[in-house]
């Protein structure tokens, strides 16, 4: 029970890494909020495994504004942020990437991480404490075909964690990221079978990354174990990422 009395918000957090990451941080003694846009599958669910659950659209400052009330209003406090909300978009090339696909990306992918950390960032400032935690891809560190807006997205996710790691290192704030390659996810339902195939041909292990072990990163990551590593891109990547 490493994260006893810490509290913490995870976005996306319905369904697939989101979920697997809010019920192993409450494995793990945390409280937790859950944003999504769609939190229905969790209010459905017969076993509500995150304390409390809310609509909340990453894209839109006034709808995250909302969101950190309603969580401050229910825990009062707010330790933990983890960055989770994402698309992948469709797998096609760049020159017939339609531009609404590229500007949905780039917005949920990229700018809800800045606008959540914007908008957290000060409660945690003002009380010397806190972790985030930003979910990127391998894809940022080394860019897939036919993926160029989710490649670009989750590059500026690594360059936004380094940045911002540095601005608050004095206030006792550590922002790192993680990077997996693909994951066992619905994502992969707005990919090809060919485009799937290639990125797994590309993970030396030979298989895609499970949800438990993203969870069990950020776990550490959130935790009191992780104490000297701040601006930290953590592999997941089952041997394929270089650098």
């Amino acid at each position: 029970m490493t994260l006893q009395g810490k509290t913490a918000i995870v976005t996306g957090a319905a369904r697939g890494i989101g979920l697997g990451i809010a019920a192993r941080l409450t494995a793990a003694g945390c409280r937790v909020a859950g944003w999504d846009l769609d939190p229905s599958p969790v209010l459905d669910a017969d076993d509500l495994m995150i304390d409390h659950i809310q609509s909340a659209d990453v894209t839109d400052s006034n709808s995250i504004a909302t969101a950190l009330r309603k969580t401050l209003s229910e825990f009062g406090q707010i330790d933990v942020l983890v960055n989770n909300a994402g698309v992948n978009g469709p797998t096609v090339p760049l020159w017939e990437y339609p531009p609404e696909d590229w500007q949905r990306v780039i917005d949920v992918d990229l700018t809800g991480v800045f606008l959540c950390c914007r908008a957290v960032v000060p409660h945690m400032r003002q009380r010397k404490q806190g972790r985030i935690v930003n979910i990127a891809s391998v894809v940022g560190k080394e860019g897939n075909a036919f993926a160029s807006a989710y490649s670009a997205a989750k590059a500026g996710v690594i360059g936004l964690t380094r940045g911002l790691a540095k601005e608050l290192v004095g206030d006792n704030i550590l922002v790192n990221c993680v990077t997996p390659a693909m994951v066992e996810t619905d994502l992969l339902g707005e990919m090809t079978e060919d485009y799937i195939a290639m990125v797994k041909a590309k993970i030396p292990m030979g298989r895609l990354c499970s949800i438990r072990e993203i969870a069990d990163m950020v776990a550490w990551i959130a935790g009191p174990e992780c104490t000297f590593t701040t601006g930290m891109a953590f592999d997941l990547s089952g041997g394929r990422a270089t650098y």
